[in-house]
C-alpha cells in the first residue's frame, strides 16, 4: 500500500514484531500521516532461526532478527522518510544502528524520572539482552524510551512531534499494525 504524494506529508513509522510458533517472526511496519492515516504498509515473510543461529547467536539472537534482519529491511522498503518510528518491542531499537530515522520505545504508562524502562507488553519477546541503557521521557500521554547511544534523538523526536501531540495516540497504530500482519499471515497460508 502507497499514497501518492506522501514524500512531502510529515508522517510517522510504526514498527512491530510478532512472533508465531509455528512459522517464526513477522514484522510490520506502518507508516502513517501526522493525523493517522495510512500512507504505506510492508510486511516481512517469516524469518525463523535454525538452531545453528541460535547457538552461535546465543543472547544476541533478538536483537539481530529484530533490528538488523527485521526493522532494517521494513525501514529501508518505505518510500515515506517518518519524522522518526515508533516500536512497541524492545529488541528493534537495534535497527538504529542501520537506519536514518530516530527509533523510539512507546509504552502506555506515564513516564517515570529515571534511566532504564522494562516494557511488559501482552506479546512476548525477548528483552534485549544486557540492553543498553534506555532513556525514558515523555512523548504526548505516552512514556517514550531510546537507547542511550542515541540519546540526542530524544530532543529531536519531542520537537518534531510537538505540533501534532493532539492529533494522535502513538499507542493506536500498533494494534492496525497487528491485525494487518495477522492479516496477512492468514492470507499467505490460504494461498
Amino acid at each position: 500500500m502507497s499514497a501518492s504524494g506522501s514524500k512531502s506529508v510529515p508522517s510517522i513509522g510504526f514498527l512491530t514484531v510478532q512472533e508465531f510458533t509455528d512459522i517464526g517472526l513477522i514484522g510490520g511496519y506502518l507508516i502513517l500521516n501526522a493525523v493517522g492515516r495510512p500512507l504505506e504498509f510492508h510486511c516481512t515473510a517469516p524469518v525463523h532461526p535454525n538452531r545453528a543461529q541460535e547457538i552461535l547467536y546465543g543472547p544476541t539472537l533478538a536483537p539481530f532478527l529484530y533490528g538488523e534482519q527485521i526493522g532494517q529491511t521494513l525501514v529501508a522498503k518505505g518510500k515515506s522518510r517518518p519524522m522518526f518510528v515508533c516500536t512497541d518491542v524492545e529488541p528493534v531499537l537495534s535497527a538504529r544502528e542501520f537506519v536514518s530515522v530516530p527509533i523510539v520505545l512507546i509504552n502506555e504508562s506515564a513516564a517515570e524520572p529515571n534511566d532504564s524502562l522494562r516494557l511488559h507488553s501482552a506479546h512476548s519477546t525477548p528483552p534485549t539482552p544486557k540492553s543498553k541503557q534506555l532513556v525514558t521521557f515523555q512523548l504526548a500521554s505516552q512514556q517514550a524510551a531510546i537507547n542511550e547511544a542515541h540519546a540526542h534523538d530524544r530532543d529531536k523526536v519531542v520537537e518534531q512531534w510537538q505540533p501534532h501531540t493532539e492529533a494522535m495516540d502513538l499507542l493506536e497504530p500498533f494494534s492496525r499494525l497487528r491485525e494487518a500482519i495477522d492479516e496477512a499471515q492468514r492470507g499467505a497460508a490460504r494461498t
